[in-house]
């Protein structure tokens, strides 16, 4: 018995798709069977005598081979069957109509999962594909089209931002010179541009009143009254005056049309003042330094080689050591991953987790709440935190998950991985209202973070100083919008990073950021830099390990998180994020720091020996095979 499937020549029809799974044998893996669709009239027998088996009895269906069949009882589109494994490879394969009306001692008549799917056109046999790849490949240049034009479209599920665009246009030069200031010379001019577009759309809110008062008269004379207030117009009383009642009707739908153009046009200019402000940089504080030259505040325990040229110590990069020890593996990496990731091996794993429980251990005993927060977020959530996909000269700063044109196409918002805990953390508490008793509310977070890193990789970058992903300890706080109680919360975080780095033995330095390095989303921030002696001749061995920044309510307008104070009153609270630890600079910091040449190992800190089995040293008895 031979089906016979829907001719290449006929024309695409809409049918309601559905899709439908079926378990497999063993109830863990999925076979994909085939495409089905409504035809256009259904037959009067639902289990048509033709059906599409027989001819490839003798082999296993796969992606390849099997065409879009017609189904009369189910509007189908997609269907999984169970896997073959086990069965025998001379049973012929059977579709799914006949396998309803043949018998029920297949195994494959078992529940179904099924979930209905958006209006599509029907493909044809010729036009339908098995392969995803080619599938995309074949889609409509129209189809792309809208899929870019879907994946820009902010989702409406997304927090609704509430900008304070009334302060901007009011102090247009006040931003613009920050956005000067902060590097962000392209935006500098956003500011006034929002002002000329609020005086579009004051514009536009006159003339539109202009219409609904001539539309006001019109309703009242077709209501018959013939009466006139006494806020009328002359002009348009007398206008109307000698109108028929046609005339009038036509002058109605002229104002009703005019009135839809300058309502839309008034939102596309508020959309355009909110995309504006969207981009504009927070505000900066005034404890934050003008220009690129950071000002330092402290230093964290001595200077392991004060004067280098007096000194016969022998340093080594963490690189070198690394290798040396058999800790860290570039080359399995590379090839597995590419360049920007890495293997640790043996006690460098060892010592990762011992970074993190440390960390921890110490935020946690100052009163902050740990939270495992999840490492894929939507982008939307990433975008109101301050962090964009592209910087300003389009380079990829974040991972973004690819998406299905389907999934575009519907609106689905895109997903991306995280790269801090800040950015969950801080969605944590999106479309929220907080309580004033609660706050501040402090949380410690570990998590892996994905940085795209885009840009040249130069010899400064080497090893586990810039990678593409790694683990973090981050710490997360809603206050009042004070600055007060915001700045108590900021040291507190620099307090618990010089705690964790100093309990190291690491030499550092706390320093306060100027304006060309702050973020889009903080007004102060400040970093603590560590002695990397395989850095000595860039930057004289600093390298950042940490940083704390202030970000007042820039991430809260944006998420939608407001405060309830005590009177009542709806506001927004500030944010403040911090770095307690970062494990590679800090794993990297310690294999150079604590090398010791003679003997080929590495000197654990004190710190960590709890949970590193009460070890000393890292010897040279681990190598990689």
């Amino acid at each position: 018995m031979k089906c016979k499937p829907p001719s290449d020549s006929e024309e695409p029809k809409t049918s309601k798709e559905e899709v439908v799974i079926a378990p497999s044998f063993n109830g863990r893996s999925w076979r994909y069977l085939g495409r089905f669709h409504d035809p256009p009239q259904a037959p009067s027998n639902p289990f048509p005598t033709t059906a599409f088996c027989g001819s490839i009895s003798q082999r296993k269906p796969t992606s390849d081979n099997l065409p879009a069949l017609p189904l009369t009882t189910s509007p189908t589109v997609a269907l999984m069957r169970p896997s073959l494994s086990g069965v025998a490879a001379s049973k012929p394969f059977t579709c799914l109509p006949c396998l309803l009306r043949t018998s029920t001692r297949n195994s494959f008549q078992r529940p179904v999962l099924t979930y209905t799917e958006r209006t599509t056109p029907r493909l044809s046999t010729a036009q339908f594909s098995h392969s995803a790849r080619q599938l995309h490949a074949q889609e409509a240049p129209d189809q792309t089209a809208a899929f870019n034009t879907a994946a820009s479209l902010r989702p409406t599920t997304a927090p609704k931002p509430l900008l304070d665009i009334k302060h901007i246009r009011l102090n247009p030069d006040l931003y613009s010179q920050n956005c000067i200031d902060r590097n962000y010379k392209s935006l500098a001019e956003y500011p006034h541009k929002i002002n000329a577009l609020f005086a579009e759309w004051q514009a536009q809110q006159k003339a539109g009143r202009a219409l609904r008062e001539r539309g006001n008269i019109l309703r009242r004379r077709l209501a018959g009254s013939g009466g006139t207030s006494r806020d009328d117009p002359r002009e348009i009383i007398d206008e109307f005056g000698d109108m028929s009642r046609e005339e009038i009707l036509e002058e109605a739908r002229k104002v009703k049309a005019g009135l839809a153009g300058i309502e839309e046009t008034e939102g596309k200019l508020q959309a355009e003042m909110e995309r504006l402000a969207l981009a504009i940089p927070n505000l900066t504080s005034d404890e934050t330094p003008r220009g690129t030259e950071p000002e330092v505040m402290s230093y964290i325990n001595n200077h392991p080689e004060p004067e280098p040229a007096l000194s016969d110590r022998v340093w080594r990069s963490h690189v070198h050591v690394g290798a040396e020890l058999g800790l860290l593996d570039f080359a399995g990496a590379a090839s597995s991953s590419g360049w920007g990731w890495y293997y640790l091996l043996d006690e460098a794993a060892d010592l990762e987790q011992a970074l993190i429980s440390y960390a921890l251990a110490t935020a946690t005993r100052a009163g902050w709440r740990q939270v495992s927060p999840p490492s894929v977020v939507y982008g939307h959530i990433a975008a109101a935190c301050g962090f964009q996909p592209r910087d300003a000269n389009g380079e990829t700063q974040i991972y973004a998950i690819a998406q299905s044109r389907e999934d575009a196409a519907r609106g689905k918002p895109e997903l991306v991985l995280a790269g801090t805990a800040e950015i969950p953390l801080a969605g944590m508490k999106a479309d929220t209202v907080l309580d004033e008793a609660d706050l501040p509310l402090k949380r410690v977070a570990v998590s892996r973070c994905y940085r795209a890193e885009a840009g040249a990789r130069g010899s400064e970058t080497k090893g586990l100083y810039r990678v593409h992903e790694f683990t973090k300890v981050e710490m997360f706080s809603w206050t009042l919008p004070d600055q007060v109680e915001t700045e108590e919360i900021f040291d507190e975080m620099i307090d618990l990073q010089t705690e964790i780095l100093g309990g190291l033995g690491l030499h550092c330095r706390v320093l306060e950021m100027p304006t060309a390095d702050l973020g889009a989303s903080a007004t102060r921030k400040c970093d603590i830099e560590a002695f990397f002696p395989s850095r000595r001749e860039r930057n004289n061995g600093w390298g950042e390990v940490t940083s704390a920044s202030i970000c007042t309510d820039y991430q809260t307008r944006r998420l939608a998180t407001r405060l309830k104070t005590k009177e009542g009153k709806l506001v927004y609270p500030w944010t403040v994020n911090g770095t307690a630890l970062a494990v590679p600079r800090v794993l990297a910091a310690i294999l150079e720091n604590g090398w010791n040449e003679s003997e080929k190992s590495v000197l654990i800190p004190e710190v960590l020996r709890p949970w590193m089995d009460g070890r000393e040293k890292i010897g040279p008895r681990h190598r990689m095979n």
